[in-house]
C-alpha cells in the first residue's frame, strides 16, 4: 500500500500553509498521487517543486548521515548521540522524527545506494550549490562526531564530495574550515576568560572559518566573509529548498561566520 504521498502531502501542506486546511489539501493531493504513480520517499529527487526539493534534502541528509555513521564498519554511541542531538536541535517530533530515524536506518543498511541517492539529491536541488555545500557540511560533522576522522570516514566523505561535484582539494579546505569552526564555536561558548595562547588559537580558527589567512588584505577578507554569509543565509537556503526544520543548522553556521569576521576585523584595526 502506497502511503508516502499522503504522509508527505499532509506534512508539507501544513509546513507551507501553517494550517490544517492546507495539510488536508496536501494529503488529498498526496492520496491522488499514491493512486496514480505512487511515491517512494527514498526515491524523491526528480522533481523541481519546493515540496520535492525539501523532501529530497531531508531524506538524503539523514540517510547519508546513517551511511557516514556506518562508514568505519560500526555505528558508535557518539554517532547515534549526534544524530539524536541533531534531531533535537531541529525540533523534530512525532512523524517527522520517525521519518528522520527511518532514513538514518536506511543509510546504515548494507548496500545503501549512495551514488544513486546523491544523484537524486543533485537532480532535486539543481544548480543550488549552496544547499549541496550545507549538505556536505552536515556529513562532515557526522564524521567528526566521535572526535576523530578515520580513513574509512575520510574515504566516504571524498566519495560524497565527488558525487556532489566537489574536488578533493575543495573537500580538504572545507574539512579545515569545519574543524576550525567547531573549535571556534567551542571556544566562544567557554566564556571570555581566555589565556593569551587560547585567544591566539581562537583568532587562528577565526581566519580558517573564513577560509583566509592573516596575509590576506582587509578587502579580500571582507569578500570571503560576504560570500560565506550569502552561502549560509538561512532565509535564502529555505527559499532554495532547505526544509524549514533544518534552518537552525544554517543559523548556527551564519552566527559563527559573523563572530569570526568580527574577531578578525577587530584584530586588524
Amino acid at each position: 500500500m502506497r502511503i508516502w504521498g499522503k504522509v508527505l502531502g499532509f506534512l508539507f501542506g501544513f509546513m507551507l500553509s501553517r494550517s490544517i486546511i492546507g495539510a488536508l489539501i496536501g494529503a488529498w493531493i498526496g492520496h491522488r498521487f499514491d493512486k496514480g504513480i505512487g511515491l517512494d520517499f527514498s526515491a524523491l529527487g526528480g522533481g523541481k517543486s519546493d515540496t520535492e526539493r525539501q523532501a529530497a534534502f531531508f531524506y538524503s541528509s539523514f540517510s547519508v548521515m546513517g551511511y557516514m555513521a556506518k562508514a568505519d564498519g560500526q555505528v558508535s554511541p557518539h554517532e547515534i548521540a549526534f544524530a539524536n542531538a541533531y534531531m533535537d536541535k531541529l525540533g523534530l517530533k512525532d512523524a517527522l522524527r520517525q521519518q528522520a530515524q527511518e532514513a538514518f536506518r536506511d543509510g546504515k543498511t548494507t548496500g545503501f545506494p549512495l551514488s544513486e541517492q546523491l544523484k537524486k539529491l543533485k537532480s532535486a536541488v539543481g544548480n543550488r550549490r549552496d544547499l549541496l555545500l550545507l549538505f556536505l557540511e552536515i556529513q562532515i560533522q557526522v564524521a567528526f562526531a566521535d572526535g576523530s576522522l578515520e580513513q574509512d570516514e575520510r574515504d566516504a566523505l571524498h566519495q560524497i564530495a565527488k558525487g556532489l561535484g566537489y574536488s578533493a582539494q575543495e573537500l580538504d579546505k572545507l574539512l579545515e574550515m569545519i574543524i576550525a569552526g567547531a573549535n571556534f564555536h567551542q571556544q566562544g561558548q567557554s566564556g571570555s576568560n581566555h589565556s593569551f595562547a587560547q585567544s591566539g588559537k581562537q583568532l587562528e580558527n577565526a581566519y580558517k572559518v573564513l577560509g583566509v589567512t592573516d596575509k590576506n588584505s582587509a578587502s579580500e577578507i571582507k569578500k570571503a566573509y560576504r560570500k560565506l554569509m550569502s552561502q549560509h543565509h538561512p532565509d535564502k537556503l529555505v527559499a532554495k529548498g532547505l526544509p524549514p526544520e533544518m534552518m537552525e543548522t544554517a543559523k548556527q553556521k551564519a552566527q559563527d561566520i559573523q563572530a569570526a569576521y568580527e574577531l578578525v576585523t577587530a584584530q586588524n584595526k
